[in-house]
């Protein structure tokens, strides 16, 4: 029978109530299922949206607004973002992106990453299962390159971490691990080598790592974008004679602006010959090896050192999720593990387990970046994610053809991958110096399909970066057709 005490009770726990867990989850069940709806049904017709489109300045207002004190119901707040959001994203989802290396995520890796963010799992260290899934991706990881058993990895935001954290393993490798308490000194004057194709982010991680990005040097590409082996090896030997610590090797397994594949093969050979680590940033097209069509051009890579790539590119993982595999995790340890008090560990319990990520790489508080990386694996298969990269590949070969057959445009770079470089050309043949930068921008707004703009060799270059599973012929042909028409108007600068 209720009391009035029951009826205190109750009244002080709605006081003292700090839970924001809802009063009514009927009602949120019904409005969790809407937004799920909403997202599938935007998914499922994706090809007849626009690619991208501009925000009108009505909606970017309602993100300068002050700092919410009082509560809002969550069915107003998700009409915000269906309205003011989800039309105005960037585009990597749809099968017209053509513009950045960014894959395009998948129905299922969205719904993994619900299932992570209702678990809301800490993967820094302990004793639960989100810790043996990414042991489990790590597992397969190395059976993808393989690599030893003794190698270790660990989930990061990207490559453009997991370059840098290479960078710092290479250096303790060379100068021990004591160098983390004392730091580089005058005598180091460590030297490290990578092509003048290879991506921003590594002379970034230089920088980051105090060792500086002129200590990185830019070697030569030859006519395939790769990097020249023998100027490299000439690098190297001068480095040595001026009393330099040559450390490491960075080869690229897919560069950025037109997806050449390094000789790795040859870069081993030179890192065994001058004690060296080689390291590969595989952001782009590591994950090509689980092509049958497409392994033999990565010839080499289950012989590098570490490796860098990211599962949310041609692995098709929601972003962030990118990796670094290392042929000894005991490097890893090395480099960052620690002795903290509060990271104490236990023969059983919670605090127990043996294999704390927080041993292996810079993060504590880590999110299950392999939750959504398991599922696209578990639920596709290794087979249908290099069928879908064979097909990329497939459709840049196509696209490059029809470029040689179009007088108005010329191909800028070989095509080894599934990236395009091509220019719109005058009559003579030359390339104006703004058309192609006018008609990139046209592209964009016109919102059918979106490429991006690079440089090569001086010269302004469209770039058809074909990563989306979603992408099909007609895509491709729509980008040349959109191409010649925009670059055939009279209103476009013709210097």
């Amino acid at each position: 029978m209720f009391s009035l005490q029951d009826a205190g009770r109750a009244a002080i726990d709605r006081q003292e109530r700090t839970s924001l867990d809802p009063d009514d989850w009927q009602a949120l069940r019904r409005q969790g299922h809407q937004m799920l709806d909403d997202m599938f049904d935007h998914l499922q017709t994706l090809g007849t949206k626009p690619v991208w489109q501009h925000a009108p300045s009505s909606a970017r207002a309602l993100f300068d607004a002050p700092l919410p004190i009082e509560a809002s119901d969550l069915a107003e707040v998700h009409a915000i973002f269906r309205e003011k959001v989800l039309p105005y994203g960037s585009g990597n989802i749809h099968p017209g992106f053509m513009g950045w290396v960014q894959g395009g995520g998948t129905v299922t890796g969205m719904l993994a990453e619900m299932l992570a963010g209702g678990l809301n799992a800490n993967l820094g260290g302990r004793d639960h299962m989100p810790i043996e899934v990414e042991r489990q991706i790590i597992r397969w990881t190395r059976e993808i390159f393989s690599f030893p058993e003794t190698a270790g990895g660990i989930f990061l935001t990207g490559a453009s971490q997991a370059n840098f954290v290479a960078v710092q393993i290479a250096r303790c490798r060379k100068l021990g691990r004591d160098v983390r308490a004392t730091g580089l000194s005058d005598e180091s004057r460590l030297v490290a080598y990578a092509s003048n194709e290879v991506h921003g982010c590594v002379p970034r991680a230089f920088e980051m790592s105090g060792i500086g990005s002129d200590q990185l040097r830019r070697i030569a590409v030859n006519n395939l974008g790769q990097i020249d082996i023998d100027a490299l090896e000439q690098a190297i030997l001068r480095d040595r004679r001026e009393g330099l610590v040559p450390f490491l090797i960075i080869g690229s397994a897919g560069t950025v602006n037109t997806g050449a594949v390094d000789d790795l093969a040859a870069l081993r050979h030179i890192a065994d010959s001058y004690d060296l680590h080689f390291h590969v940033d595989g952001a782009l097209g590591a994950l090509g090896v689980l092509s049958p069509d497409l392994a033999h051009l990565f010839a080499g890579i289950d012989s590098c050192d570490s490796l860098a790539f990211d599962f949310h590119k041609w692995g098709q993982v929601p972003y962030d999720a990118g990796f670094l595999l290392v042929r000894d995790s005991e490097w890893q340890r090395q480099t960052f593990a620690s002795d903290a008090a509060y990271l104490s560990r236990a023969a059983s319990g919670l605090a127990g387990g043996d294999w704390w990520p927080c041993d292996y790489g810079p993060d504590l508080s880590r999110g299950f970046r392999a939750l959504k990386t398991w599922f696209t694996l578990k639920t596709y298969g290794v087979k249908a994610l290099g069928d879908a990269m064979s097909a990329n590949c497939r459709l840049a070969r196509r696209l490059a053809e029809r470029i040689d057959r179009e007088p108005q445009l010329k191909l800028l770079a070989p095509v080894a991958l599934n990236i395009v470089c091509f220019a719109y050309v005058g009559a003579d043949g030359a390339i104006p110096a703004s058309i192609n930068s006018h008609i990139v921008e046209r592209l964009h707004a016109e919102g059918r399909v979106a490429p991006s703009l690079t440089h090569l060799n001086g010269q302004p270059a469209i770039r058809a970066a074909i990563v989306n599973h979603r992408t099909r012929q007609a895509d491709v042909d729509q980008l040349v057709h959109s191409v010649l028409t925009i670059g055939s108007r009279q209103d476009l600068p013709q210097c």
